[in-house]
């Protein structure tokens, strides 16, 4: 198996991170500077947007909130436990189902195989998966918090 780092936009996809080693604030603060930043100017240029993450203990950290201040982009406010709300987790069952008949023999045929299934995904995908957002949020409150078709 193998860990990835990946963004998305209602423009489509960014580079895909490939971590060599367990996720603490100071790697996903690296991510952050030679991925997540390129992936913002290649789908965003010049307009403002907002970042959203989940509260995993390297995302929430006080050096990762400070990095973000640093580089002036705002971060989403997230609720604790809602995976139902976070469309790149759709994204990378996407991705899956792409790759469900690939027989990669090593962690490098992995990436590989990873790498294109990513280059398939189309900016159409991504907007409606963004779209979806507000069709998200009301489900879980109907479902009040509960897990939802999402």
């Amino acid at each position: 198996s193998v860990m990835v780092w990946g963004a998305m936009s209602s423009a489509g996809v960014g580079p895909l991170c490939f971590l060599r080693s367990k996720l603490n604030a100071a790697v996903y603060q690296d991510v952050l500077e030679h991925f997540m930043l390129p992936a913002a100017d290649q789908l965003y240029g010049d307009a403002d947007f907002i970042f959203q993450q989940d509260l995993a203990p390297a995302h929430s950290a006080k050096a990762t909130s400070t990095w973000f201040k640093d580089h002036g982009i705002p971060v989403l406010n997230w609720p604790a436990n809602s995976p139902d709300l976070n469309p790149i987790e759709n994204l990378w069952g996407i991705v899956k189902r792409k790759m469900r008949y690939a027989r990669p023999n090593n962690a490098e045929e992995l990436k590989a195989t990873i790498r294109a299934t990513w280059a398939l995904i189309t900016p159409e995908q991504c907007h409606r998966l963004i779209d979806s957002m507000p069709r998200r949020i009301a489900a879980v409150i109907q479902a009040k918090g509960a897990p939802t078709k999402y």
